[in-house]
C-alpha cells in the first residue's frame, strides 16, 4: 500500500512537472520572441532612406538601441549581398556569414520581421530578429537584434532542478504518509489475524486433548476385554472414530489458516486411487459404496483430497435415493466420479448448490434435492488444486458428481502398491 501511494503520487508529481516544464519553456521562448522582435521592428522605424541613403543617425541616440546586446544593420542593392553597418558591440558578436545572407533572404521572402535562433562568430546562441526597413517599394535594409539564450536556458534548467527536488521531496512526504495511513488501516486487521490464529491453535489444542485422552481408555478397555470379539469390534469402531475426529479437526484447523492466509497449501504426490480407497473405508456406511480405481498419482494436499472426497459421498448417500442405495465412486487418471441412483438436481440449480448455505427442497421419497454447504468445500478444495468440481446427469438415471485435477507435467509409473483396479463389497472387503 505503501509502495502504491508513492508511485501513485510520483506518477502525478511527474505529469505535472512535465507539464509546467513545457509551458515554462514555451513561455520563455514566446517572452524572448516578443522582446527581441519589439525591439527589431521598433528600430528599424528608426532608421529611414533618404534618396537612396540610409539615415542611421537615431541609432546612437535611441534607448531601444542602447538596450540592445547585440545590434546590426543589412543593407543591399538589389541583386546584391547585403553588407553589414553599425555593429554593436562588435563585428564577432553577429552570426557567420551564411547565417546573415539566410535571414537576408528570409526577410525578403517574408516581407516582414523573421525570427530566427543562430550562434554567434565568438561563442554562444542568440536568438535574433530581423526587421526590414523599406526604400520605396523594396527592402533595402534590415534591423538586426539579437539576444543570448544562455540567461533564458540557465532559469529554466534553475526550475527544471527546483522542480525535480520538490518532486522527491513530496514524493518521500508521500511515501511516509502513505506507510503510517496504510500501517493504520491494516494494524487492526492484523491484530485480528493474530487472535484468529491464537484461537485456532488453542481450539485445535482442546479439541485433541480430550481426543487423545477418548483413545487412551478405549484401547485400555479393548485391552481388557480382548477376550470378548464384540467388545473388540466395538473398540476397534471407536478407535476409528477417535482417528477420523481427529483428521477432521486437523482439517478443520488447515482450512482456516488457509482462507485466512495464514497457510499456503502445499501440494505433494499422491496416490489419488489409495487416498479414495481409505477416504470410502472409513465412512461409518461404507457397505453400499463401491470404488473402481486404478493407480493415479496427483499433486494434491492428502488431508483436503479426503475431506472432498468424502463430502461427495456422503452428498451422494444423504441426498442419492432411501438409505443404502448404492453408490459407485470411480477413480481415473485427473478424475473422481461420485455416482448415486437418486432424483438428482436440476440444471438450473446445478451452479446453485456449490454456494455455502445453499439447501434443496425434499423430494417425495424423503430425500432432499439440494446437497447443503458439503459441495462448497468440494469446489474450494478443487480451486485451490487448480481443478473444478461439477455436477452431470449420470447415464441411466442419477446424480454424477465430478473432481477434476491437473496430472503433474510428467508423471512416472506409481509405486507398486496396492493393485490396478479395486471395489468395497462390504465393510473392510478389497478385491484385485
Amino acid at each position: 500500500m505503501t509502495l502504491l501511494f508513492a508511485s501513485t503520487t510520483a506518477a502525478c508529481l511527474v505529469v505535472l512537472a512535465v507539464v509546467a516544464v513545457r509551458i515554462d519553456s514555451q513561455s520563455r521562448r514566446s517572452g524572448l520572441d516578443h522582446e527581441v522582435g519589439s525591439r527589431a521592428v521598433g528600430l528599424s522605424r528608426a532608421v529611414w532612406f533618404d534618396t537612396g541613403v540610409l539615415h542611421l543617425e537615431p541609432l546612437r541616440e535611441d534607448e531601444l538601441a542602447q538596450g540592445a546586446q547585440v545590434l546590426a544593420v543589412l543593407q543591399a542593392a538589389p541583386g546584391q549581398t547585403p553588407k553589414v553597418r553599425n555593429v554593436v558591440p562588435g563585428r564577432s558578436s553577429l552570426p557567420e556569414r551564411d547565417r546573415l545572407d539566410e535571414a537576408w533572404r528570409s526577410v525578403l521572402d517574408e516581407q516582414g520581421t523573421v525570427l530566427v535562433s543562430a550562434p554567434a562568430a565568438g561563442g554562444g546562441r542568440l536568438r535574433w530578429a530581423a526587421a526590414p526597413v523599406w526604400d520605396g517599394d523594396r527592402i533595402g535594409a534590415a534591423v538586426l537584434v539579437g539576444t543570448e539564450l544562455a540567461r533564458s536556458e540557465r532559469d529554466h534548467d534553475l526550475l527544471v532542478r527546483w522542480l525535480a527536488l520538490g518532486c522527491t521531496a513530496l514524493v518521500c512526504c508521500a511515501a511516509a504518509v502513505g506507510h503510517l495511513l496504510s500501517g493504520r488501516a491494516m494494524r487492526p486487521a492484523l491484530r485480528g489475524l493474530a487472535q484468529q490464529e491464537q484461537f485456532l491453535a488453542e481450539a485445535a489444542h482442546e479439541l485433541r486433548t480430550p481426543l487423545a485422552t477418548l483413545r487412551l481408555v478405549v484401547e485400555r478397555g479393548g485391552s481388557r476385554a480382548s477376550g470378548a470379539s464384540g467388545a473388540s469390534g466395538s473398540s476397534d469402531e471407536a478407535l476409528r472414530l477417535v482417528d477420523r475426529l481427529s483428521r477432521l479437526v486437523t482439517g478443520l484447523l488447515a482450512r482456516a489458516r488457509l482462507e485466512s492466509g495464514a497457510q499456503r497449501v502445499e501440494l505433494v504426490p499422491l496416490r489419488l486411487d489409495q487416498l479414495v480407497e481409505t477416504t470410502v473405508e472409513e465412512l461409518p456406511d461404507h457397505e453400499s459404496v463401491t470404488v473402481s480405481s486404478e493407480p493415479v498419482v496427483v499433486l494434491g494436499d492428502p488431508d483436503l483430497l479426503a475431506q472432498a472426497v468424502r463430502n461427495l459421498v456422503e452428498n451422494a448417500q444423504r441426498h442419492g435415493g432411501p438409505a443404502g442405495s448404492p453408490v459407485e465412486v470411480t477413480v481415473a487418471p485427473g478424475l473422481v466420479t461420485v455416482r448415486d441412483h437418486g432424483a438428482g438436481v436440476p440444471p438450473a440449480d446445478r451452479e446453485r448448490v456449490f454456494a455455502r448455505g445453499a439447501t434443496g427442497a425434499a423430494t417425495g421419497t424423503g430425500a432432499a434435492s439440494g446437497t447443503g454447504a458439503g459441495l462448497a468445500i468440494v469446489r474450494w478444495v478443487a480451486g485451490l488444486h487448480h481443478g473444478t468440481a461439477h455436477l452431470a446427469d449420470a447415464p441411466g438415471g442419477g446424480l454424477l458428481a465430478e473432481l477434476r485435477l491437473p496430472m503433474p507435467p510428467a508423471q512416472g509409473p506409481p509405486p507398486a502398491q496396492g493393485s490396478s483396479s479395486s471395489s468395497h463389497e462390504g465393510p473392510g472387503t478389497v478385491s484385485a
